[in-house]
């Protein structure tokens, strides 16, 4: 009896540990799965509604991690930290200033020769809309008559000007509030960057420091190779165009090479995007189809060279992101942030791939966006 007993009282624990956990795992799955959708709501319309803060932010992390091995390069020259920071800012805003100035001496070149480039544009466009015109009246001469016992709906057109305005000031309050907090917040994240790892650290609990830090160690090492295989593939381009647009003898060559390079920097739309610039300054001088045909090829070239060698070689081995997952983050951040997000898309994912790499359960994720 005693012995039965036993066994039926054994019996019971082993009975709840059976079935109790699977019945509680079914009923707490749904939940748990409803408060990750709503988190990640939650954490989008965030994005969203605070896009300028975030991304003036995001923008000044980057550039401080660019800067971080220079002013550490100074700072071992026995010079303290916080005077190497200002320095390395101050240098870089007067760099950032000359090529601006420089910049603006040719933009105003090409608008005192706007004239000459205006006639072939005209004629293009005049030509264009010829074309839609002709397109117009034989679409107009299928489409059924409007009956008299149909209603017509009248849409009252906008004021251009006051739509531009309106339109024109959400960017311009973006681009003026990174203009004048992106310098003092890379000074600030540059001179405290110790105090801030440490206060970064203490947010933690002491049992999980080692692997928080091992988590910041590997985004700095992302981010910093990111940084500096994107500067040396969009310096070369910028080189090559300039050779290319002046060995061809077109006006304006470094202007044209440092735009057209640098929108050669775009995923997929880059290849497009470079050829613009040469077209433009390409209508006064040249009349002929080869000219235009020899752009638009070695452009292509860039293009192929940049996306399938260096980028790979000089970029691709750090952030370790496959191609679905690079392209639905540029389609997500630049729907969300338009140009910046284009800009913020892979440094951001490849943040986020190396949290879910050391965060647990969430090991599937980074797989899927390194897979």
């Amino acid at each position: 009896m005693r012995r039965g007993n036993t066994r039926a009282v054994a019996q019971k624990p082993l009975c709840y540990r059976g079935f109790m956990p699977s019945q509680e795992t079914r009923a707490l799955a749904p939940s748990s799965v409803s408060a990750r959708i709503i988190a990640a709501g939650i954490v989008i319309a965030f994005c969203y509604w605070a896009s300028a803060v975030l991304m003036t932010l995001l923008f000044s992390v980057l550039v401080a991690y660019f800067l971080d091995p220079l002013v550490s390069w100074i700072e071992r020259l026995r010079i303290p930290r916080a005077l190497s920071s200002l320095l390395v800012v101050l240098v870089s805003l007067g760099l950032l200033a000359v090529l601006g100035w420089s910049l603006v001496e040719r933009v105003n070149q090409f608008g005192r020769d706007w004239p000459k480039y205006r006639a072939p544009l005209r004629e293009v466009a005049q030509e264009v809309s010829n074309r839609l015109e002709s397109l117009e009246m034989h679409v107009s001469e299928i489409t059924p008559v409007v009956r008299p016992s149909q209603r017509l709906v009248t849409v009252t057109e906008s004021h251009p000007v006051r739509d531009a305005l309106v339109g024109k000031l959400g960017s311009l309050y973006v681009f003026v509030m990174a203009a004048t907090f992106v310098p003092f917040l890379v000074f600030f994240m540059l001179a405290a960057k110790r105090q801030l790892w440490q206060a970064t650290m203490e947010l933690f609990p002491s049992d999980k420091r080692d692997g928080v830090k091992n988590t910041l160690a590997e985004v700095t090492r992302v981010l910093r190779g990111y940084l500096m295989g994107t500067a040396l593939v969009g310096l070369l381009l910028v080189l090559a165009s300039w050779v290319f647009f002046w060995g061809l003898g077109l006006d304006f060559p470094f202007l044209t090479g440092l735009v057209s390079g640098l929108c050669n920097l775009v995923p997929y739309l880059g290849a497009v995007l470079a050829w613009i610039p040469p077209l433009l300054i390409g209508l006064k001088q040249f009349h002929s189809v080869g000219p235009y045909v020899g752009i638009f090829t070695m452009l292509t070239l860039f293009h192929v060279v940049t996306i399938n060698l260096l980028v790979p070689a000089l970029i691709g081995w750090h952030v370790r992101l496959n191609a679905l997952a690079l392209t639905v983050a540029l389609l997500f951040w630049g729907w969300l942030w338009g140009a910046m997000g284009l800009i913020l898309a892979i440094p951001i994912t490849a943040v986020i791939k190396v949290i879910c790499e050391h965060a647990e359960g969430w090991h599937p994720v980074a797989r899927w966006l390194s897979a």
